[in-house]
């Protein structure tokens, strides 16, 4: 009696053991779950972009307006003069423009208000060259550290606090082990 009791336990054991489902991670698939999460999830950097009527005087508005007429010749603005006062003799001329945003701009567009709007100024993809490091904390847990390239927007010249000490940024993730869809990044 007691040899079956100790038979039946030890093929459950076994049974349960070989049931297991696989809770280890490696490289190459936090590296599959983190592309798949940055494809539903983007990381991107935004900046307010004023257009609407917008008055351009002095030397400073003329660079401004230059960054406006970058973005018209690229199709995602248009620039319509309404008033334009030359003084005779003077470097202060003032123009004033009609600044419209155009379909092509609408992937950039997140927010848009009467004469403002929220555009990405910078998208973060992954970067291929630097590779995926992680640790797996326990059987159901990892943290992921990744590098993620920065890629401009042409509203990048908005950025008024544009930090350029490197163009990339390093993230970590932590991912989390679901039965049902396997590894996932926990929000």
């Amino acid at each position: 009696m007691k040899k079956q009791i100790l038979y039946i336990l030890s093929f459950l054991i076994i049974g349960f053991a070989g049931c297991k489902t696989k809770t280890t991670i490696n490289q190459d698939e936090a590296g599959e779950v983190i592309t798949d999460y940055l494809k539903a999830n983007p990381e991107y950097k935004t900046i307010r972009f004023n257009f609407g009527e917008i008055k351009f005087n002095s030397t400073n508005e003329m660079f401004e307006l230059g960054k406006y007429k970058s973005l018209a010749s690229k199709g995602l603005v248009t620039l319509n003069l309404k008033e334009a006062k030359k003084k005779f003799l003077s470097k202060d001329s003032s123009f004033v423009y009609q600044i419209t945003l155009t379909d092509k701009a609408s992937p950039l567009v997140l927010k848009q208000d009467a004469d403002k709007a929220t555009v990405k100024a910078i998208t973060y993809v992954l970067a291929d060259e630097k590779p995926v490091n992680f640790e797996q904390v326990n059987s159901s847990t990892a943290k992921v550290t990744v590098s993620l390239k920065m890629v401009t927007t042409d509203f990048e010249p908005f950025d008024k606090d544009a930090n350029k000490n490197s163009n990339f940024i390093t993230k970590t993730y932590k991912l989390k082990l679901s039965k049902d869809e396997g590894w996932k990044v926990q929000k």
